[in-house]
């Protein structure tokens, strides 16, 4: 399943017959959007977005992570690896029979998403969670000049 690729009129071979009209169907958005819950299943829980940008004198990453709280959520910086976790939990009360569910789409699971960011200094990195947007700054350390002059006798 890992190989499955959707159809579209990019990946078909187009022929002057109109046969590849039949595969049109597969463009409609039905199954455009489909085909996203399938690919979160494979993988058993979706992950989340981050966007990385170079400031110049730091980098700021910004991942989406809605519906998760603060207390939720880790960062750690070790060997390079920035690595942001993320845990949800749907509520379960086992108690309540007053419905029956029809379909249930809420999960409880962990997201983790590491990123390799060389040359920071970690003990000057600060991160702020507001309205579902976890916003990390991880200022860039000072380069090091480790040439040396090496004497030719």
């Amino acid at each position: 399943m890992f190989g499955l690729v959707p159809f579209t009129k990019n990946n078909i071979t187009k022929k002057d017959d109109g046969f590849d009209r039949l595969f049109d169907i597969f463009n409609e958005p039905f199954f455009n959007s489909a085909i996203a819950p399938m690919q979160s299943a494979i993988s058993g829980f979706a992950s989340f977005k981050v966007d990385v940008k170079d400031l110049g004198n730091a980098y700021e990453l910004a991942a989406e992570l809605p519906g998760i709280k603060k207390d939720d959520i880790s960062l750690s910086y070790e060997n390079g690896y920035l690595t942001i976790q993320a845990n949800t939990n749907s509520s379960k009360d086992e108690k309540d029979d007053s419905g029956k569910y029809i379909r249930r789409e809420r999960r409880s699971g962990s997201m983790s998403r590491s990123f390799y960011i060389d040359n920071i200094d970690d003990s000057k990195a600060n991160a702020q969670f507001k309205d579902g947007i976890l916003t990390i700054n991880l200022p860039k350390a000072a380069p090091k000049n480790d040439a040396k002059q090496i004497s030719i006798d």
